[in-house]
């Protein structure tokens, strides 16, 4: 089974995932980025959800081959699992950093990412990079985004 991030039709060959089993694999490779390992209570915490909730979804994840679900030690993304989570992660870390290039405050661009992120084209958000990398480097675009912000004062 082939798991493809960006909206296309589903054929009998490949499976669009849920928001939800996104979420969970970024949360999961989030927490074992952090700790080495991601137990139930940590991507519990990290979603804010009930233990419960993540167990049941660790299963599903399990049956799906994308992670390696054992009980009461925790859960490992399987290398498809981490391919998938990694591209969620960075599609979240590059609308993150748009968002706050345009003055969203934190809390919002993080929440914002976090629905953006399941539903843009690859190609849009590889033109976003683009772009808050060339403001990155570009005085005068730098210059034009200030009066941007200042504008929405």
């Amino acid at each position: 089974m082939i798991y493809y991030m960006d909206a296309m039709p589903q054929t009998t060959h490949c499976k669009r995932l849920t928001m939800k089993e996104e979420d969970y694999l970024e949360a999961i490779l989030n927490v074992s980025r952090e700790k080495g390992y991601a137990k139930t209570r940590d991507v519990a915490d990290e979603l804010e959800l009930s233990p419960p909730s993540v167990v049941e979804m660790f299963a599903k994840l399990d049956r799906k081959k994308l992670v390696v679900y054992r009980k009461y030690e925790g859960v490992t993304l399987t290398d498809t699992g981490r391919t998938i989570a990694e591209q969620i992660k960075y599609r979240h870390d590059v609308l993150v950093g748009f968002l706050r290039l345009i003055a969203v405050p934190e809390d919002i661009a993080t929440k914002d990412a976090c629905f953006m992120e399941h539903e843009l084209n690859a190609e849009t958000i590889q033109k976003i990079k683009q772009f808050v990398e060339y403001v990155d480097v570009s005085k005068s675009a730098q210059i034009e985004l200030k009066r941007f912000i200042e504008s929405c004062k």
